[in-house]
């Protein structure tokens, strides 16, 4: 079964997150998704609130950069948020934009070799393991969770850790340290095939078996509504994506259902439908999502 969901877009003020995060467990969104786009909105506060004010949706975090963050930070509040919320947060984690990074004084020499160390470190402290690391970027010393997400033993699995991922490289480290990849709106379809490719290839030299599932999730840029295709084609050019075959989509719940079936077809298992930035009406959006495109898709 194809999931879907949609963003809640950073370019909004938090203000309105909550009357967006209502409607979406009103109307059924399977999961509404957040960003932590510098220098906007934090990840872990928004989602914090959101899970607070619905009962159902989940909510996902799509991502935090590791670069600004103490590997034993994210993992107390990614268990506190599960803890108080089981089974409804999912948290990706990421490179962050690297301009951003730079701008704020954390910028890695080594973005991969940071987000592997955070990586493994993260799903271990998570799992309830006790951890003494000496990385390049991560250091621990005697270090655990008081309140891991679950407690350990027989059937226990652990909560699954999403990466975001664009690159040959990254994208195979999702594939032996995570257990998801996030993939941006910039994915066409036969992106999405490449990056399963990749992800797999990590998987496989890992040792990583089908006991230990990976979901892709992607992105899908939509613009529907009123100058749907104008608004579509503006931000394409704006991200200067306009020459990609295959991104976005502009038009009615079936164009759009349309364009989540490719999406799957590739081998994604979610779709999270991601308004243009200039979207008129978020709510509006949520409930096409929900109400519009949900029942034609499987």
């Amino acid at each position: 079964m194809t999931t879907l969901g949609a963003v809640f877009r950073p370019q909004l003020p938090p203000e309105r997150l909550r009357d967006v995060v209502r409607l979406a467990d009103q109307v059924g969104v399977e999961e509404l998704w957040l960003w932590e786009d510098c220098f906007r909105e934090g990840g872990i506060s928004t989602a914090a609130a959101a899970l607070a004010w619905s009962e159902r949706v989940r909510i996902g975090v799509g991502l935090l950069p590791v670069p600004l963050r103490n590997v034993a930070v994210t993992a107390m509040e990614a268990a506190a948020l599960h803890r108080m919320f089981p089974g409804r947060a999912i948290l990706g984690v990421g490179h962050g934009v690297q301009d951003w990074m730079g701008q704020v004084g954390a910028r890695a020499e080594s973005p991969l070799t940071l987000l592997r160390e955070h990586l493994d470190a993260l799903r271990a402290l998570l799992r309830g393991e006790r951890l003494t690391v000496e990385g390049r970027y991560v250091r621990l010393d005697d270090v655990a969770l008081d309140w891991p997400p679950t407690a350990p033993g027989p059937g226990r699995r652990p909560v699954p850790v999403l990466a975001g991922a664009e690159g040959p490289r990254t994208l195979r480290l999702t594939g032996e340290a995570a257990d998801g990849t996030i993939l941006t709106a910039a994915t066409p379809p036969d992106g999405v095939r490449r990056a399963r490719r990749l992800v797999e290839e990590g998987r496989a030299a890992a040792g990583r078996g089908a006991d230990e599932p990976h979901e892709i999730v992607v992105y899908l840029l939509t613009a529907t509504g009123p100058d749907a295709a104008a608004r579509l084609r503006a931000e394409l050019t704006a991200e200067g994506l306009e020459s990609v075959p295959g991104l976005g989509v502009a038009g009615d719940a079936g164009a759009v259902a349309e364009a989540v079936r490719r999406l799957t077809e590739a081998g994604a298992d979610t779709v999270i439908l991601q308004p243009t930035g200039d979207d008129p009406d978020p709510e509006a959006f949520v409930r096409f999502t929900a109400e519009e495109v949900r029942p034609l898709l499987p």
